[in-house]
């Protein structure tokens, strides 16, 4: 049918006809065949209730407030027609008759909600930034507590399993959790696309043209293929940003086209349970899905906190406390360490992980599912919430998924802070400029204060260093801030190693080289050794005289001399034999090895890496990784463990590198 438009900055549409009667017929309902329209597309509206009137339609973009356009229309059916010029964003058409004319509903059926997705050509530049819309979870509130009609309320008997996204209502909630963050983008100056949450169902072609994907508010319901597009996006080395929680709490389906929602919440009365358990409706870290969405996220609501009802008030009070101040995270808000911040923003519901506590540092344990690179930011103890709802935690952190990191704040209630709080404004400008890559950084994050290491080594899992006052130092490999703890001795060593785990045939041990020229080696013990003050260490040959760098591979030990430039190799079931040069060192200072090569860095900041081939093998340079080291220092030092990086120097912070890359070829 055809639409009457008006200017959007006229008068209401005319020929509506105005009766002055009392309501009578159904109230006006209306739906859209999908929950969104790519730019230049025809997205179809159909009406209910209408009994053949005209009806004005006014369609506004949700996120400016700007009036689109108006129309006067016929019912039952209607399509828009998107101009190619409109802005990917969130729009709301509402439809409308004389209101002597229509009954009033118990909720907004006569709205309907949808994104406008850009139209991405071969010739158009998106967007670095996608922000998701979480339709499907709006659509699972929709008429709550109505048997047959609400996936809610989530324990009733006569709850739905299946809601048609082609019926009336599935606008947001009446609390807006998404509307802060919506509204604070174009103010502070970001050009977003938006999207559906469920285009990101088989998402892969649409996420690809994007660096950051951003999850805003509550988006509970996730279909595998969301998911497996989301998680595949990282892995190739998207970036995604959380300002959200209760996030992916429950898997649904997708059928009919995409047009019906399946949430059973219950594997016994999900015929898919027989048939193909992956795909079973229920709690994602729940049997027999049992993929728990923190291994996306890095969080759950499982151990995170709920306040519903009046006890929502609370939310007003509480903040988070910083946990690792000089993380990039942070940059530019002048926190340290135990100082809160962003008070009001955790709310209604908070995600968490289990976290262990060393002299006031948290780690994840990642015994729930989280990733073992996860880095705690901020916590807050929420566990008196139990009087409101759910008594838990919340938790804010980042960390890495494949190629990708990802951000997650931990409360849905992030974005009601960003106007009146600037320093959640600040941490989201951090958040958004380092992943969508308008400031991205250079490979290395601190994961620690400066201190006076010298050497590294990471052997069983345990990371260790000698600092300048000849001590021997542990602290367990993460990127978390985490504290060195004394245990033992170093006497004047100025490099460490280890042998890589079942390589070569030789026992986990660390080495050491000390400015004397001594080779030194013990046993790789994380507690102090009683009463052993130094002895803990075997002298067991000589290094070449200046050697600060040291790194055992395929039971050869090499060695660098930076004065000469020259890399020296030694086998280690051999030590008692002379050291045979190899070729220069390409100005190494320091050795590591990483995925059975050579790593490098230099005293200009170059991070390089080679095979580690021995004297019959011919010569081997090294050569540029595709990865800047850290930064300049002359007496950098280097370790890696798990594919993962790891610097630091006298006076330097610890630092950490994940999937550095080798040489383009």
């Amino acid at each position: 049918m055809t639409a009457q438009s008006t200017p959007v900055d006229g008068p209401p549409p005319t020929g509506i006809p105005s009766t002055g009667n009392p309501p009578t017929g159904d109230p006006l309902r209306a739906w859209a065949d999908r929950t969104s329209c790519v730019q230049g597309g025809d997205l179809a509206f159909h009406l209910t209730g209408a009994a053949g009137a005209a009806v004005r339609v006014r369609v506004t973009d949700a996120v400016s407030g700007q009036t689109r356009f108006t129309a006067t229309v016929h019912a039952p059916d209607w399509t828009l027609a998107v101009p190619e010029e409109w802005p990917s964003s969130l729009y709301r058409a509402t439809f409308d008759v004389p209101l002597e004319n229509r009954p009033t509903t118990d909720e907004a059926e006569h709205e309907v909600w949808f994104a406008v997705r850009a139209a991405l050509t071969e010739t158009a530049a998106p967007s670095r930034i996608l922000v998701s819309i979480p339709f499907a979870t709006w659509r699972a509130y929709t008429h709550a507590g109505q048997p047959h009609r609400g996936l809610y309320y989530s324990e009733q008997p006569y709850r739905a399993a299946r809601v048609s996204f082609a019926s009336p209502g599935g606008g947001p909630p009446p609390e807006r959790w998404e509307e802060g963050l919506l509204r604070w983008l174009p103010d502070a100056g970001y050009q977003v696309d938006y999207c559906s949450g469920l285009d990101l169902h088989n998402g892969d072609e649409l996420l690809a043209r994007y660096c950051l994907l951003v999850v805003n508010g509550h988006d509970e319901y996730w279909s595998m293929e969301m998911r497996d597009s989301v998680e595949n996006f990282a892995r190739r080395g998207g970036n995604v940003a959380f300002f959200a929680a209760n996030t992916a709490w429950w898997q649904m389906r997708l059928e009919d086209d995409g047009r019906t929602m399946v949430c059973h919440r219950d594997a016994v009365t999900d015929p898919m349970t027989a048939t193909d358990p992956r795909r079973t409706t229920v709690e994602w870290s729940s049997a027999p899905v049992d993929r728990p969405e923190n291994s996306m996220t890095g969080l759950s609501f499982r151990r995170g906190a709920g306040a519903w009802g009046e006890g929502m008030a609370v939310m007003g009070k509480e903040a988070y406390t910083v946990r690792f101040a000089d993380h990039w995270a942070f940059t530019g808000t002048g926190l340290t360490d135990g100082e809160p911040f962003a008070r009001g923003a955790l709310g209604y519901e908070t995600d968490a992980c289990a976290l262990e506590w060393t002299d006031g540092v948290p780690r994840a344990t990642g015994v729930d599912g989280t990733p073992g690179s996860f880095v705690v930011l901020a916590t807050a103890d929420l566990r008196h919430w139990r009087e409101y709802g759910q008594g838990g935690a919340a938790t804010m952190g980042v960390f890495r998924l494949g190629a990708g990191t990802v951000f997650n704040a931990g409360t849905i209630n992030w974005g009601s802070v960003l106007a009146d709080d600037p320093v959640a404004d600040r941490i989201t400008r951090n958040v958004l400029d380092r992943l969508s890559g308008a400031a991205p950084g250079d490979g290395w994050d601190t994961a620690g204060t400066p201190d006076g290491v010298r050497a590294l080594a990471a052997c069983e899992s345990v990371l260790f260093g000698a600092d300048t006052r000849g001590r021997l130092l542990c602290r367990e490999v993460s990127g978390q801030n985490l504290p060195w703890r004394p245990v033992g001795s170093a006497p004047g060593v100025r490099a460490l190693a280890s042998a890589r785990e079942a390589a070569g045939g030789l026992p986990l041990e660390l080495y050491a080289a000390t400015e004397d020229g001594r080779l030194l080696r013990r046993d790789p013990v994380p507690t102090p050794v009683p009463g052993a003050d130094g002895e803990e260490w075997t002298q067991v040959g000589q290094v070449p005289p200046g050697t600060t760098g040291l790194a055992l591979c395929d039971a050869g030990i090499f060695a660098v001399t930076p004065h000469d430039d020259t890399l020296h190799y030694l086998s280690a079931l051999a030590l008692d034999e002379p050291w045979q040069v190899l070729g220069d060192a390409g100005g190494a200072i320091a050795l590591t090895t990483l995925s059975c090569r050579l790593w490098a860095v230099t005293a200009d900041g170059r991070l390089r890496t080679r095979l580690p081939a021995g004297p019959s093998d011919g010569p081997v340079a090294f050569a540029d990784a595709g990865t800047p080291g850290p930064p300049p220092h002359p007496r950098t030092t280097l370790a890696a463990h798990a594919g993962v990086l790891y610097a630091t120097a006298p006076g330097a912070p610890l630092r950490v590198c994940g999937g550095p890359a080798l040489p383009s070829r």
